[in-house]
């Protein structure tokens, strides 16, 4: 069984309108929602082997947060340059990669591909907004085997819910 849990990142700022958009941070309520996001999954007893996140600030601030709120230490996040400005395809092909010792991984992406990569899964889920969650359990020994025809179990979560 594997626990694939993809976290679009948290609200970000466009307050410096020059800022590169790999550069952008996250605003206040980002910064709010990330930690308490975190903070749900681990009360729901969800907590990952590893946070593989996109190189962007807001992103990759976002899963550190949301470690610190499970209770991780950082070394469990790896970031990787993929995950940005990507495809769905792209991401499961990151995914894919991830060792088989893996039971639960978080990815810490963006929109557009995030909410593709759901739909590839399920239909139960729409828009992935900022710091949505959704948890796809699947019947697959490895990475590479994820198909819509192996989803057990879908969940989702968003701040405002």
């Amino acid at each position: 069984m594997k626990t694939l849990v993809l976290v679009r990142h948290a609200k970000s700022s466009w307050d410096h309108p020059g800022l590169d958009d790999h550069e952008r941070p996250l605003n206040d309520r980002g910064r709010r929602d990330a930690p308490k996001m975190g903070r749900r999954l681990a009360e729901q007893g969800l907590v990952p082997d590893l946070i593989l996140s996109s190189t962007a600030v807001r992103a990759l601030t976002t899963a550190q947060l949301m470690a610190q709120a499970l209770g991780m230490d950082r070394d469990g996040i790896v970031a990787d340059e993929r995950l940005y400005a990507t495809s769905a395809a792209g991401l499961l092909d990151v995914i894919g990669e991830l060792d088989a010792s893996v039971g639960t991984a978080f990815v810490v992406g963006h929109n557009p591909e995030m909410t593709s990569l759901v739909h590839r899964f399920t239909d139960e889920i729409g828009h992935m907004a900022t710091c949505a969650v959704a948890e796809l359990r699947f019947d697959a020994d490895a990475w590479n085997e994820l198909d819509e025809g192996l989803v057990r179990g879908v969940r989702f979560d968003t701040p405002r819910s």
